[in-house]
């Protein structure tokens, strides 16, 4: 069985994206916040330390997102509360022989345990988002329903105005 990608991923009308490659985070974090491509690159440039046409080490992402979690995270004008997915999250449980074995989820079974939220996912050297259960990524990744995930990041966007109610007598 063969994922299904929404496109969104791919389309892009800013110039600078015209121009760019290895920007898979870029275009992870620009769907995954629903902002623009320029401000997703912004992002990627100041808090990965991303250099034009050059991919961002996964260290570097692993680390920033950790201290996100305490921190959050703003991209753009929208701010997001990052929570790192754990074992239970990223590895499947199995029982051979009376032994528990845990192994990596695929693609696919990640998308099909994370029906709901937004996800940062990280495969072997790449990036995609996962939003309420629909991958959004290259076109081509469709075909690769077995990659590893390596590493995963739920982002839920925070209010910004910070008043539960108000009333005016």
């Amino acid at each position: 069985m063969y994922l299904s990608v929404n496109q969104v991923y791919a389309k892009s009308d800013s110039q600078l994206a015209k121009n760019e490659k290895n920007d898979c985070v870029v275009r992870s974090i620009a769907s995954a916040a629903n902002v623009a491509y320029d401000v997703a690159h912004t992002f990627c440039k100041e808090v990965f330390n991303r250099e034009d046409n050059k991919g961002v080490q996964g260290f570097t992402i692993k680390s920033q997102m950790l201290k996100a979690e305490n921190n959050g995270l703003k991209i753009g004008n929208k701010e997001f509360k990052v929570t790192s997915l754990g074992k239970k999250d990223l590895k499947n449980r199995y029982k051979v022989n009376g032994e528990v074995i845990w192994r990596k989820k695929t693609l696919k079974s990640f998308i099909e345990s994370h029906q709901k939220g937004t996800y940062f996912v990280s495969v072997a050297n790449h990036a995609l988002t996962v939003k309420d259960g629909e991958l959004l990524d290259w076109g081509t990744n469709q075909f690769l329903p077995t990659r590893k995930v390596t590493d995963g990041y739920r982002l839920e966007g925070v209010s910004n105005d910070g008043v539960q109610l108000s009333f005016n007598f």
